[in-house]
């Protein structure tokens, strides 16, 4: 008996399967799509969640990557060039370094960090060599102009300069 002579009432063989047409393929494809951009961008998809406390938070190396940590590389020498090349060193470790600057003269480095940065001022002065008594914390201060939204401040000293 052929396929085309084959009773309606027949069912499939035992190894067949469903093969929806194309036009309802196209439709499950563009509706996975859609559903993958929608939680790719909700603004809760890549944060962990946190539990609510009366303490401010405080970000950390767990939460924040150091590829989103601004980090400002003033030179405060008078040795030219100083700040692009350690801008480069800290872009190339992979941190979010600015363009370098000028900042004030100082008689060594200081690497600077706001509230909750630092864990990153701590790797960024192992990263350039710079001992642990030369971090301090910014507060209020502003040791190089427009630094007051990045996260790390750097102005280099000749203990640098002589490398």
């Amino acid at each position: 008996m052929s396929e085309t002579s084959r009773p309606q009432h027949e069912s499939h063989s035992a190894g067949s399967h469903y093969q929806p047409g194309l036009a309802v393929v196209l439709i499950i494809l563009v509706l996975f799509v859609g559903a993958a951009t929608l939680m790719l961008r909700s603004p809760g998809s890549s944060k962990p969640s946190s539990v609510t406390t009366t303490t401010t938070t405080v970000p950390s190396r767990d939460v924040i990557p150091k590829t989103r940590v601004r980090v400002q590389v003033a030179n405060g020498t008078d040795k030219t060039g100083l700040a692009r090349l350690y801008t480069q060193r800290l872009m190339t470790l992979g941190w979010d370094a600015l363009p370098e600057m000028n900042g004030p003269k100082v008689s060594e480095t200081i690497v600077y960090f706001h509230t909750g940065f630092v864990w990153a001022a701590r790797e960024i002065a192992k990263d350039i060599k710079v001992k642990a008594s030369q971090i301090k914390p910014l507060h209020n201060l502003a040791p190089v102009s427009g630094a007051a939204s990045d996260d790390i401040v750097v102005i280099l000293g000749p203990d640098l300069a002589v490398k």
